[in-house]
């Protein structure tokens, strides 16, 4: 099976470091799809499950692993390794508080909001270049950065 839409961003010139607005930028565009399609169809599919888990992951570490949120601060929460094994999560002592833990989920939760709310004002703001992006993908089933920029020169 293949994916039914993606987007496949560019490597920065220097990759090593990404910036808390680099992140933000990446949760909006994964979130992107499912905007359009709730813009669009106004419904939604299960089509976007692997970007909503990717925007998760990326806001869960600006949380707990990059100091990236003023509201919990600049200390480390969980461990290093985050594979999931069955069971495993449950013998693993945590070093944080329940209360903690409720924190980090509202703060996850706030980053992913506000990247989505940001994410759907775009959209509406160019629904223009929205419309033209689906006419000339539904025509050529592929687009460069290049065909993609000049959409918005052109609505």
């Amino acid at each position: 099976e293949g994916a039914a839409g993606y987007t496949m961003p560019l490597p920065d010139k220097d990759d090593s470091f990404i910036t808390k607005t680099q992140l933000k930028h990446m949760m909006m565009a994964a979130m992107g799809g499912r905007i359009a399609e709730e813009i669009e169809f106004g419904d939604i599919t299960t089509g976007a499950s692997s970007d909503i888990k990717k925007a998760t992951r990326a806001a869960r570490n600006m949380v707990t692993k990059y100091g990236m949120s003023e509201k919990i601060g600049t200390i480390a929460y969980g461990g290093d390794d985050d594979e999931v094994f069955i069971g495993r999560d449950m013998a693993r002592a945590k070093n944080y508080s329940e209360r903690m833990t409720g924190e980090i989920d509202e703060e996850v939760k706030s980053i992913i909001d506000e990247c989505y709310a940001e994410a759907k004002r775009l959209i509406l703001e160019n629904r223009s270049v929205l419309n033209a992006c689906a006419d000339l993908l539904i025509e050529k089933e592929r687009i460069n950065q290049q065909e993609f920029e000049a959409l918005f020169v052109q609505n």
